[in-house]
């Protein structure tokens, strides 16, 4: 994360900003006066410079006030706070005219200091994600022909600005697919600027969707530029657009008619200079035939439609994305990439896939974290996938040994049995219900035999390692097994978010707080 720019000229302020926000795991740099944030700035690069920037009005050699207006002119969308004393309004109303997030008023409050700071940072976080241009799109792989039609209909739309909408499974890349129709055409120098319309509160939609302005409702300190005005001369794409609330849907179609919009509280029509992609995993003819979404919208944004295959409808792809993955993770984590077995390969060629593309992504990534050997095999794969086959292993064709193993009390053996599988066949073995129905299968080449135990579930995979702690006559099962469950939880939401533990901890539904302390706590730093 980007550090807390922190200017003031009095060392006891500094110090006290610092250890605060050291304890909330936000890194920090200090300076005394103007001059230094501003040369610091010319010489930082862009992704090490601030996340924030935290300045005193009144310093030897610069007024905080004009270093505002400096800053702002290099990085407008950094959010500003400035630190005042109570006697000090006049600076304050000039602060906010300014462009700045809040006013600190001194002597401040610590603990309102930090969550004023936090309030900035997630602020920051938002403005980076709406402003992001595209400099290199992510890699969209795909030979199954549904995706060779998919990248046909990309590059016959790449020099039109027409409105397209996106339809598919919920993680089948339509985003990816929204940067890529950007990245390739006319508007590829504007910015691309996503928002996902079923994640934001209703309230709050309106707002971000076109803007407000200072004053237009409580909590609206200053003007604040909404996704149209971000994305002006780029593309805008509107994610699960199917969920838009049914009044705002009127308020799109009009700026998708006339190409112009009003900030809440605005009374000045501004144009909109920007080409709409939306997306949706929605039916929208049949929310159209529920009355949950207009149809003028529907046909207004219906002029292109691209449709994107489920992974389970490619499933030759997913050897080819699972590699690509796991060199990605191990990119990411500074370690050596992980390969990946022909058997554990058909296996997960197997699973459905619910979450599509973006759950093959992050099971890479849970691989490359928890495999335990350079090489990952069918056992390494993780519970949902190994539950799920329920003992059903695809195999190459050929003669096949498989043995089923019966209970130590059965005092008759079963002898292996081998067979011949055709192209594309599965051979299963399982315990049969009266042994307690658990499957036990295995296959391999004629001359071995190996086999496999697989659980229902996860919950039935955590009840046998209950049991096996309990029998062993463990008497910390609980903090064991505990320990281990929320650092797994930890560590999926890590990785789905890219490491951002605000928006980790919001999809978990935990404080910020409790996410940082729980990381400490299990020793995941």
């Amino acid at each position: 994360m980007k550090p807390i720019w922190i200017v003031d000229d009095d060392q006891s302020i500094r110090f006290v900003l610092e250890k605060a926000l050291l304890r909330e795991n936000l890194p920090t740099r200090s300076f005394t006066n103007p001059q230094e944030v501003l040369k610091a700035l010319t010489e930082t690069p862009e992704a090490e410079g601030p996340q924030i920037l935290v300045s005193d009005i009144r310093m030897p050699g610069g007024s905080g006030l004009d270093l505002l207006e400096k800053v702002k002119e290099k990085l407008p969308g950094l959010p500003v706070i400035i630190m005042t004393a109570f006697s000090d309004l006049d600076s304050a109303v000039s602060a906010f005219q300014g462009g700045a997030f809040e006013y600190l008023p001194k002597p401040f409050d610590l603990p309102k200091a930090v969550e004023l700071i936090h309030r900035a940072v997630e602020e920051s976080q938002r403005e980076e994600v709406s402003q992001e241009t595209i400099t290199a799109a992510p890699e969209m792989l795909g030979q199954a022909p549904a995706m060779q039609d998919v990248f046909r209909a990309i590059g016959r739309l790449s020099q039109s600005n027409v409105t397209v909408l996106i339809t598919g499974e919920s993680g089948s890349g339509k985003e990816l697919v929204a940067r890529a129709l950007h990245k390739h055409s006319p508007r590829a120098s504007g910015p691309f600027v996503a928002i996902n319309t079923a994640a934001i509160p209703k309230d709050l939609l309106e707002s971000e969707l076109f803007g407000h302005e200072r004053g237009a409702f409580t909590g609206a300190q200053t003007m604040r530029r909404g996704r149209f005005e971000q994305a002006e001369g780029g593309t805008l794409f509107l994610d699960e657009i199917g969920d838009m609330p049914f009044d705002l849907q009127t308020r799109l179609l009009r700026v998708l008619s006339d190409g112009h919009f009003y900030r809440v509280g605005g009374h000045s029509a501004v144009k909109a200079n920007v080409r709409v992609i939306a997306a949706t995993h929605q039916n929208l003819e049949q929310r159209v035939k529920e009355g949950v979404f207009r149809e003028d919208l529907f046909h207004r944004l219906n002029v292109i439609r691209l449709r994107l295959p489920a992974l389970r409808e490619r499933r030759e792809d997913v050897a080819m994305l699972a590699r690509f993955f796991l060199q990605q993770s191990a990119k990411q984590l500074g370690v050596e990439s992980k390969r990946i077995s022909d058997a554990a390969l058909r296996l997960l060629s197997g699973f459905d896939f619910p979450g599509n593309v973006r759950q093959l992504e992050n099971i890479c990534h849970w691989l490359t974290v928890m495999a335990p050997a350079q090489m990952i095999e069918v056992k390494d794969l993780p519970p949902e996938v190994l539950a799920v086959s329920g003992g059903v292993v695809p195999l190459e064709p050929g003669p096949v040994a498989v043995a089923v193993a019966a209970p130590a009390a059965d005092p008759a053996p079963v002898a292996p049995v081998t067979a011949a599988v055709p192209t594309g066949g599965v051979l299963v073995g399982a315990v049969p219900a009266a042994w307690g129905g658990l499957p036990v299968g295995s296959a391999a080449p004629a001359t071995e035999v190996v086999a496999m135990s697989v659980s229902p579930s996860w919950e039935g995979g955590l009840q046998a390692e209950a049991q096996a702690l309990l029998e062993a006559g463990r008497t910390d099962v609980w903090d064991v097994l505990t320990r281990r469950f929320e650092t797994r939880l930890i560590e999926t939401a890590l990785a789905n978010t890219r490491g951002r533990r605000i928006e980790a901890a919001h999809k978990l539904g935990i404080g910020r707080n409790t996410i940082t302390r729980k990381i400490q706590e299990l020793g995941m730093e």
